[in-house]
């Protein structure tokens, strides 16, 4: 399946599968590598950015915002890995799931961060200090 090909999907599609196809997608790009954990982790960023408001209402415009998730940065990209697309769907399904409860009930991975880089790459100008978690190869940070 295509990256475009999804997205498009994701564009014509009903709340709240479409912000499952976008969830799914962002996930499978940024993390199919990582454990669960890992994954749920780069979800949460994804939900808790929704919730917060700063970069769309919906979790497709969060993922979509410019040069937040490898959705805007990664061109022709083809999802190759059924397994692990079938993963990032259900790790999309369960993060949605646990930010429909109401906010004392919710279980976190990486409480408050909004933010994640690969630990080793070049720090990007926004980090301010250590970081909150590091999961696999991402460190999670809260910057807002």
């Amino acid at each position: 399946m295509k990256l475009s090909f999804l997205l498009w999907l994701a564009s014509i599609l009903p709340q709240p599968t479409a912000d499952q196809v976008c969830l799914a997608t962002t996930v499978y790009l940024e993390a199919r590598s990582e454990s669960k954990v890992g994954q749920m982790a780069v979800a949460e960023v994804a939900m808790r950015r929704r919730e917060s408001g700063r970069w769309g209402k919906t979790v497709c415009d969060v993922v979509r915002a410019p040069g937040q998730f490898a959705t805007t940065t990664t061109r022709s990209r083809v999802m190759d890995d059924p397994d692990a697309w079938n993963t990032a769907w259900q790790i999309a399904g369960r993060s949605l799931a646990i930010w429909a409860l109401p906010r004392d009930r919710r279980k976190f991975v990486v409480p408050d961060a909004d933010h994640f880089v690969l630990a080793d790459s070049v720090s990007p100008g926004w980090i301010k200090g250590p970081p909150l978690a590091t999961i696999g190869a991402h460190n999670f940070y809260r910057i807002n």
